[in-house]
């Protein structure tokens, strides 16, 4: 049975492309920035109007005295629920009861869900477009880009930067124990350089897309293993569907050579899904050591200190495999596959400033909405817009896997599902 799923071009990439990404995607970065420092600011200009108080005449002296003792014997404002203060306060009380309520929420919830979810849209789904294009690019000699480790150093550099500057705007968190951003940065750049190995050896993005949703996969078999952990029966459906759709993708009607390296590419592929398992843990690990140093980083910190660490992981792995100069070589020889890289770096950036803007202003569920349903429309893009060839049974197989993520989905809204 050949594992070569679906049918890949040997030319270059087709050139249907989102055209204004590049320019959008600049603009969407610093949207990011300002919203986040407005909306801090906004709280600070709040407390400051709180400060300054106003002249009072001598005729409402009385007025004051009375409200503070009427003040005695009422619960704290803070302990109120917004309906109930603006209930007890009518006329002009109420309207400054809402002005309040506008000054401390700053935008509007659907705006803020507009930004982030429009950002990590736009970011990512050019993304994956341009990780596809980079390791399906063939050279006129009919080489290829395979330096993934290269990638990785490319892309962790950018996000470094734009955590850095967001870090710096925002102040960055002193204290921060350094040796758990180091692990988890280790383990999850490791993640995703598999992923890219994936595609660089035959794997299509389609496939790669769908198997990386079933991430929880290894998550279960290692909580299973090694936590005594339980499971419901719809769990165990959810990844079996996830799993086996996958699965019926891969049984594309391609024949000729080139199973082997479709083989590496599974191999990687699930090599990425445990390393996604083992750096959840990280993750958990990493917030209870913050916890326990007594510190709160802010979103940036754990973007430029995540990707510091990335960066040098990565860095350290491809000189020792040697990647470096061929890589670069490749890139002055092809400029157009350099631009890609480039753009393919700061799509990451821009897409992870989003990611923390959504998580700083909604409950992780909008985010795991967000995120699940941008990778359904990564696989449905590239299929329709990459050439790529599916038969029935194929399509079966998207099905499958779709319901499986959406079943997973749905469960997670309704409360039912245990956290990955």
């Amino acid at each position: 049975m050949s594992l070569m799923f679906l049918d890949r071009q040997k030319d270059n990439p087709s050139p249907h492309n989102l055209n204004i990404m590049p320019r959008f995607l600049s603009f969407l970065l610093l949207v990011a920035i300002l919203i986040n420092n407005t909306v801090a600011s906004s709280s600070t200009t709040s407390t400051r109007s709180h400060i300054a108080s106003p002249r009072r005449s001598l005729a409402s002296l009385d007025k004051v005295k009375q409200i503070k003792i009427t003040k005695n014997t009422q619960p704290p404002t803070a302990a109120l629920g917004l309906d109930t203060i603006i209930k007890q306060q009518r006329g002009g009380s109420s309207t400054a009861a809402a002005t309040m309520t506008q000054e401390s929420a700053g935008l509007p919830s659907a705006v803020k869900l507009l930004i982030g979810a429009g950002g990590i849209y736009a970011a990512f789904l050019y993304y994956g477009s341009l990780q596809e294009d980079v390791f399906r690019y063939t050279a006129e000699d009919g080489s290829q880009f395979k330096q993934a480790w290269l990638l990785q150093v490319l892309e962790a550099l950018a996000n470094v930067v734009i955590g850095f500057i967001g870090m710096q705007l925002t102040g960055p968190t002193k204290g921060i124990p350094k040796q758990a951003f180091a692990i988890s940065g280790a383990s999850q750049v490791t993640a995703k350089a598999c992923t890219s190995l994936a595609l660089a050896n035959g794997l299509s993005f389609p496939v790669a897309t769908l198997a990386k949703s079933g991430k929880m996969a290894p998550v279960m078999l290692g909580s299973l293993i090694l936590g005594g952990a339980s499971y419901s029966i719809r769990e165990y459906l959810q990844v079996a569907a996830i799993i086996g759709g996958t699965a019926i993708v891969s049984m594309g009607k391609k024949k000729g050579g080139g199973s082997s390296s479709s083989m590496m590419g599974v191999a990687y592929i699930v090599m990425s899904l445990v390393l996604d398992g083992v750096t959840a843990g990280f993750q958990k690990r990493l917030k209870e050591e913050t916890k326990k140093a007594g510190v709160k980083p802010k979103p940036y910190d754990f973007m430029f200190w995540t990707n510091w660490y990335m960066c040098v992981t990565a860095v350290v792995i491809s000189v020792a495999l040697n990647e470096v100069k061929p890589g670069l070589a490749f890139c002055t020889a092809n400029p157009e596959i350099f631009e890609k890289i480039i753009k393919f770096a700061l799509c990451s950036a821009v897409g992870q400033s989003f990611i923390f803007y959504t998580i700083a202003n909604f409950d992780p569920l909008v985010l795991s909405t967000v995120t699940t349903t941008r990778k359904i429309f990564s696989v449905m893009l590239s299929i329709f817009l990459k050439g790529h060839s599916l038969s029935l049974t194929g399509w079966s197989g998207i099905a499958l896997a779709c319901s499986g993520i959406f079943s997973e989905l749905l469960a997670k809204m309704g409360g039912h599902a245990k956290p990955h």
